[in-house]
C-alpha cells in the first residue's frame, strides 16, 4: 500500500506539488482570516472563599471557621501568596 502511493508520488510529482500549494494557501487563507477575539488570561490562578455563618457575629466566623480554613491551606503545595482579609458582615479567604 505504501509502496504505491510512493510510486504514484514519485511519477506525479508536479500533481502532488500542485496539491501541497493549495493546501498552503489555504491554510496561510485561513491564518489571516480567522477572527480571534479572545486574549489568553496569563496571571497566576486565584481562590477565594468567602466564609458565612447565618446568626452568628463575625468573631464567632473567623474563630469557627475562617482560621481553621486558613491554616489548612497553608498546607497545599504550590501555593505562592496567601492572604487573609477581614470583611464587614463575612470574613474572606483569598490564595
Amino acid at each position: 500500500m505504501i509502496n504505491r502511493i510512493l510510486d504514484f508520488s514519485m511519477k506525479n510529482r508536479w500533481l502532488i506539488l500542485v496539491i501541497y500549494a493549495a493546501f498552503a494557501a489555504w491554510g496561510y487563507w485561513a491564518l489571516l482570516h480567522t477572527p480571534i477575539d479572545a486574549i489568553p488570561d496569563l496571571s497566576e490562578n486565584q481562590v477565594i472563599v468567602f466564609t458565612e455563618w447565618q446568626g452568628r457575629s463575625p468573631q464567632e466566623v473567623e474563630d469557627q471557621i475562617t482560621y481553621p480554613l486558613t491554616v489548612n491551606l497553608q498546607g497545599l503545595p504550590h501555593v505562592d501568596v496567601y492572604k487573609r482579609q477581614p470583611y464587614a458582615e463575612s470574613r474572606g479567604v483569598e490564595e
